[in-house]
């Protein structure tokens, strides 16, 4: 009897929250927060509100559409359910869903909106800005975040999704502050920096699952446009998907991930990384870079311009990862340059991609202190002995280099596992060997690279791979892939006319003699980088000539 009220009891409340979900609605010229906020026409004024209401499954949080809200949404504790999310959304006058944003502008406050401890809760169709205006730093990690997404209390926590949002000017320093020349040198920056969104789990037994970005526009931040940290023993984010996202001029990477597992980056456009057009900024970032993870996908994105003395690849795969996979890229001008895999790292691979000018700096010239390399295989993983990269697969790009760029080519003695096939390499100017170099560099020495498979590749000319690199092609091609229009800033403008070269003249990959794992998704993909159907044996480079 006892367990029959206990049930119903259960399920009363169960009703009860489902049929009383409430929207509070916030506007900060008509409103007052004396009002009940619960009609479109007696709404609240402040955002500061909302942390003194009990918001419950299947709550929404309205917000005047082409407004302005001074201040700050913070929600802490707060928890929807799986068919009932929280909503943080905009309105018209007439309480229908709004199109037009309104725009939270956080002036003095260290984040536009503050998730601790959710669950379950949507943002969608918000404009963020947030500057500290250098208020008093209590200490030098101190941050500016557009959106944070925090763990305070040991719990498993779930659906976080954010949508069509525009995270813009983040800051944490006021406008003219100056960094020293030696902070672009640190290895993440050592100030105070903003932030455009971040997920942060540092507490050992909470996890954060089922996190989504999509279709949002992250410009013009001090540090990193959209990041991920985890700081616990295992994978602290997992289940991640950022799709259709656009991340334009952040002083520091555009999107990077420690710590995370079972992700997906998709049709992304990064543009502009490190940028060093605001004093404010750390002046140096890849378009992406993973750390210490998992199982992770990018493809069919874009980057490009990234900037920086160091880094500053299109996107690379930094120490101990393990099963990284990038495919149907396009990469273009970005300083640093195109594959970049350093030490610890298992089972990862770049496929299918497209590098046009990529690792054009040179090391000396503008204060830069690291070579830019279209190709890097590097040991380093940290203080540590040079150790990796394990089973590296590289095959079915296309890589260009216009005549005046010195292509660079880095092999670290320390790999073990490597296959280099079916790869364009046209490099129109020179080619040289060099080591690679980190905070750690690399030593000369004779090579101690086993399991190797390199063949089948297309060179425009012989000098295109070094001889000096350690590791050489078997099987060389050496032609003209005569593209469609070399230089160009479409992946079809690298569509080659050479099919006598190209067509079937590539090999079936299988896995590295002594890897027993492959790759997760498998080896062999259906599709070139423009959606063509492989046929027979596998083309050269990224397209399929049909």
């Amino acid at each position: 009897m006892q367990g029959k009220v206990i049930l119903y009891i259960t399920l009363l409340l169960f009703v009860s929250s489902t049929c009383f979900a409430k929207n509070y609605y916030v506007d900060p010229v008509k409103g007052n927060d004396q009002y009940p906020g619960t009609n479109p026409s007696l709404p609240f004024q402040n955002l500061e509100k909302l942390t003194s209401l009990q918001i419950h499954p299947g709550d929404s949080i309205l917000l005047s559409s082409g407004v302005i809200f001074y201040g700050s949404l913070e929600l802490k504790n707060v928890k929807g359910r799986n068919s009932q999310p929280i909503v943080v959304s905009t309105y018209n006058a007439d309480g229908t869903k709004a199109e037009e944003k309104a725009l939270i502008k956080a002036h003095g406050k260290l984040n536009g909106i503050l998730l601790e401890n959710c669950s379950f809760v949507e943002l969608e169709n918000l404009q963020i800005s947030a500057e500290a205006d250098g208020m008093p730093t209590v200490n030098k990690n101190q941050m500016c975040c557009g959106i944070l997404v925090k763990t305070s209390k040991v719990d498993q926590y779930a659906h976080i999704y954010l949508k069509n949002l525009h995270v813009e000017n983040i800051f944490y320093e006021k406008k003219g502050f100056q960094r020293g020349a030696k902070e672009v040198k640190t290895a993440n920056g050592s100030q105070n920096y903003g932030w455009g969104i971040r997920f942060i789990n540092s507490l050992e037994g909470a996890s954060i699952e089922d996190i989504k970005i999509q279709d949002c526009l992250v410009e013009n931040v001090a540090h990193t446009g959209i990041k991920f940290t985890s700081k616990t023993s295992k994978y602290g984010l997992r289940n991640i998907s950022v799709e259709n996202n656009k991340v334009i001029e952040t002083g520091g990477p555009g999107i990077q991930m420690s710590g995370v597992e079972h992700v997906i980056v998709r049709n992304n456009i990064v543009d502009k990384s490190g940028s060093s057009d605001d004093t404010r900024k750390w002046g140096r970032g890849s378009g992406l870079w993973t750390w210490g993870s998992n199982d992770v996908l990018i493809e069919k994105n874009r980057f490009v311009n990234a900037n920086g003395p160091g880094d500053s690849a299109g996107a690379h795969i930094d120490f101990n990862c393990s099963n990284i996979i990038l495919q149907y890229n396009f990469s273009a001008n970005n300083a640093g340059g195109f594959c970049e895999i350093l030490g610890n790292n298992y089972n990862c691979a770049y496929r299918y991609n497209i590098s046009v000018n990529d690792g054009y700096r040179v090391k000396g010239e503008k204060n830069a202190f690291q070579e830019g390399k279209v190709f890097w295989l590097s040991g380093y993983n940290g203080k540590r002995k040079r150790k990796g990269p394990f089973n590296s697969y590289f095959y079915n790009n296309t890589i260009f280099v216009k005549k005046g760029i010195h292509a660079k080519i880095a092999i670290d003695k320390a790999a073990s596992g490597v296959l280099i096939a079916n790869n364009i390499f046209c490099i129109q100017g020179e080619s040289s060997a060099v080591l690679g170099d980190q905070y750690n560099p690399e030593k000369a020495g004779k090579s101690q690279i086993k399991n190797v498979v390199f063949r089948n590749n297309m060179y425009l000319k012989a000098e295109n791979w070094p001889r000096e690199i350690p590791i050489q092609d078997e099987s060389a091609i050496y032609a003209n892939p005569k593209f469609k229009n070399p230089g160009g800033s479409q992946v079809s403008d690298y569509l080659p006319m050479n099919s006598k070269k190209l067509k079937n003249k590539g090999i079936q990959i299988q896995k590295i003699p002594g890897d027993t794992i492959g790759l997760l998704p498998g080896l062999e993909l259906n599709h070139d980088i423009l959606g063509n159907k492989i046929t027979g044996m596998p083309d050269l480079g990224a397209i399929e000539i049909r």
